[in-house]
């Protein structure tokens, strides 16, 4: 029998992340755990290698995550003749594509080159994104600092200055809650291209691909062009119920995987009740509170991890196109560790379809048509 989305479908065995009963894990530990008191580049190890790092390996990280952030310069001038309108997903893919071509171990597929490459991505995706902004904008772009964090200087080279703790805590446990996801659509849609044995690049490509989607990663910018839209708290009742009347879908609610609840959701909530009033952008927090009490009461439906996090990100000064590039910034640790696991025990993964067509019947020639 055939399930549609292959829902309930095993496809293959990983010790990556796991959902079970409601509780998201990386590698065993509870994402609650992590996201309370893990950095994001304690997660990137802790994908990587199975382990939380010592405070060695976490300084040693940390370096060579901020020295393989720099771009080349064919890439920057790539960036800067790519149309402004470009959306910023459009311009990641093609970017990613891009660094393929300058990486001496691009088509080296032994395990040291693989590793050497999903730390070189996972560095350069962060300075690409912020770039990407940048390049919109008509502004120098700017390098990672070695003396800064992930999180750090993702906001510095965004915004080019110096960003404030709460910011850089917020941001990097966003990180820490997107970082992996088990098997979904893009992690899946990577480790099909890497079966072929396609190299790493490839698999990202792939992946930022499938992440566009407004049924994945695109699903926070459409709840922020929904707050937008919406304007005023005492909008939202109207808004929301001719939405539903309409039969309209209310992104940012319900998820395949979880019954009870996205474990993540509470997390991204908590930042956004604090960054939007230290903002002072209030209304979104109580906006989307409304939101979030009228489709629980109507629909049955528990918010997931990306209704929250646009509030959150707004309130930290990131436009709404950038807010599924950051996501595809922080699910690279996860992709890259999928990948890394989809070689060490690699098979061609090809499924079958149940075919529904017309039954078997003869070719007509034209002339009797």
């Amino acid at each position: 029998m055939s399930a549609a989305g292959l829902e309930g479908v095993v496809a293959t065995q990983s010790g990556i992340s796991s959902i079970i009963d409601g509780v998201l894990t990386y590698r065993g530990i509870n994402i609650d755990e992590l996201a309370k008191y893990a950095s994001f580049e304690e997660v990137v190890f802790l994908l990587w290698n199975d382990e939380l790092p010592s405070k060695e390996e976490l300084t040693e990280l940390r370096k060579d995550l901020a020295q393989q952030g720099l771009l080349p310069d064919e890439v920057i001038l790539l960036m800067k003749a790519l149309p402004k309108n470009t959306h910023p997903m459009a311009m990641l893919r093609t970017v990613v594509s891009a660094l393929e071509m300058y990486d001496p171990d691009a088509y080296d597929m032994s395990y040291e080159a693989n590793r050497r490459k999903a730390l070189k991505i996972q560095a350069k995706i962060s300075t690409v994104v912020a770039a990407i902004h940048r390049v919109k904008e008509g502004k120098e772009i700017l390098s990672p600092k070695p003396e800064f964090s992930f999180a750090q200087n993702f906001l510095y080279m965004l915004n080019g200055e110096k960003p404030e703790e709460l910011a850089i805590k917020s941001l990097d446990t966003a990180l820490v809650l997107h970082a992996d996801h088990e098997l979904n659509a893009s992690t899946f849609a990577s480790r099909v291209t890497v079966g072929t044995l396609a190299n790493i690049y490839a698999g990202i490509v792939s992946a930022i691909g499938t992440l566009s989607g407004p049924l994945h990663g695109g699903a926070n910018e459409a709840v922020m062009k929904m707050l937008e839209e919406i304007g005023e708290v005492e909008n939202v009742d109207a808004y929301i119920y001719e939405a539903l009347v309409k039969k309209k879908k209310i992104m940012g609610f319900g998820h395949r995987v979880y019954k009870t609840g996205d474990p993540r959701a509470k997390f991204l909530k908590s930042m956004s009740k604090r960054l939007t009033a230290l903002t002072g952008q209030g209304k979104l927090f109580e906006m989307s509170v409304k939101i979030d009490d009228i489709i629980q009461k109507e629909k049955g439906l528990l918010p997931n991890v990306d209704f929250y996090s646009a509030s959150t990100y707004y309130s930290l000064g990131i436009p709404s196109e950038l807010f599924t590039p950051i996501f595809a910034v922080s699910r690279t640790s996860g992709w890259t560790a999928h990948i890394l696991e989809q070689y060490a025990n690699n098979r061609l993964i090809r499924p079958r379809a149940e075919y529904i067509g017309s039954p078997l019947r003869k070719y007509v020639p034209i002339e009797e048509r």
